[in-house]
């Protein structure tokens, strides 16, 4: 019976046409705003994925470091260890150290990091490299392979380059750290490829052999920086790396993905409360013409509701036409603006309506990813204003006293 009133309400012209309009504003408030909620959500979970796919393929599931000083001294003993762990797919030593390249007179300083020739099957590296080949040398004829900004950096084509370039390291046994004679040591390497992933791995990192490394830091044979380890599909990563823990005790740091990269999830985290929190505050800009419409609609059915007082209906059960009045306002313009936003964002993925500015980046449009636990949540959130917008007018409408005899005289 409420549900009956309060859709008859909904329909019906008011005798002033302001109510109608106070309402029908509030209306198209909700559905723009839960429509530009839904494709801003969208849009940001497009480009969250997109980062994640790209950090996926330069990080690997789970890293493993020593927990005090730089090298771990026996990496055969934890790769052992590592590898008969149900769920692992593969786990290589890594050896990562700060590197000077000298290419005539342009130079670049970057994080040279040594992986074996099976690292490329773990790795998403590979899939990145766009000139030349994924291709690391020997020790006695290590290759390079540049990040796209070094690349740029050193004015070189790798695959194409025909003059090697100088790699200076550290000379782990100089006691005169003030002569660079000394201090350092040099060999020279081919540019056998590059890869473009992101900026922040394009400029700062270069992939090379780790017998090359190891040899030229005379690190012993089982010494690494960490061991890297890859899961099946489908494996908890975050299990693993708990029962890994408890394997390996307190000498070694064990972090996931997600924790390698802490700080730029917790930003992306972030972002997506502020969005929320702007939202909000919207919707409850239009949750007060919500307040407006009814408080005036109580007004004009006070006649109405002192008949059906008379028939018998409850104060609480006339409360409730009220608050059914405002989820269906609510609820109209949530489902609208839904179904715009879903139209929109649909449109995008497969028209790319929407085009990103310049040629620097990977995509050309603005990527969108549709979560169901946001929609979900903005449904929630626009329940939450209905109730509130509601009750304060139901609460009036349950205390109206109307004299029927009094109207009539």
């Amino acid at each position: 019976m409420t549900s009956f009133f309060a859709w008859r309400y909904f329909r019906s012209k008011r005798s002033t046409n302001a109510i109608n309009i106070i309402s029908w504003i509030s209306v198209v408030a909700i559905g723009v705003v839960t429509a530009a909620l839904v494709v801003v959500l969208s849009v940001f979970n497009g480009f969250e994925d997109l980062v994640k796919s790209l950090y996926a393929d330069f990080y690997t599931d789970i890293s493993i470091a020593p927990a005090r000083g730089k090298w771990i001294s026996d990496a055969n003993a934890v790769l052992a260890r590592v590898r008969g762990q149900e769920g692992v797919l593969q786990a290589e030593p890594v050896i990562t150290e700060r590197a000077i390249l000298v290419e005539s007179e342009d130079k670049s300083i970057a994080w040279l990091k040594g992986v074996p020739a099976s690292y490329a099957n773990m790795s998403g590296v590979p899939a990145h490299v766009g000139r030349g080949q994924f291709a690391l040398g020997t020790a006695e004829e290590p290759s390079l392979v540049l990040g796209g900004g070094v690349e740029n950096s050193l004015q070189v084509l790798a695959g194409q380059h025909l003059t090697p370039i100088t790699v200076y390291l550290p000379n782990r046994a100089a006691t005169d750290l003030s002569d660079p004679l000394s201090a350092l040591l040099s060999a020279n390497a081919f540019a056998a490829g590059s890869f473009s992933i992101q900026q922040e791995f394009d400029h700062q990192y270069a992939f090379t052999s780790i017998d090359f490394l190891r040899y030229m830091l005379d690190l012993p044979a089982g010494a690494a920086s960490a061991v890297e380890v890859a899961t099946r599909p489908g494996t908890d990563v975050e299990a693993m790396a708990r029962r890994l823990r408890q394997q390996l005790g307190s000498a070694f740091v064990l972090k996931t993905r997600y924790q390698q990269n802490q700080a730029l999830f917790a930003a992306m985290q972030m972002e997506r409360v502020i969005i929320f929190s702007v939202a909000f505050l919207i919707l409850l800009i239009a949750a007060f013409n919500i307040i407006s419409s009814l408080s005036m609609t109580v007004l004009e059915k006070e006649k109405d509701i002192a008949v059906l007082q008379a028939m018998g209906m409850a104060p609480k059960r006339v409360a409730r036409i009220y608050l059914k009045l405002a989820a269906l306002l609510s609820g109209v313009g949530a489902g609208a603006g839904l179904l715009l936003g879903l139209l929109v964002c649909w449109g995008q993925r497969q028209f790319h309506w929407v085009k990103l500015g310049g040629n620097s980046f990977i995509i050309d449009y603005y990527p969108v990813a549709i979560r169901w636990t946001d929609l979900v949540l903005v449904a929630g959130i626009i329940a939450a204003i209905a109730l509130l917008a509601g009750w304060l007018p139901a609460r009036r409408a349950a205390l109206v006293h109307f004299s029927l005899r009094t109207a009539g005289r």
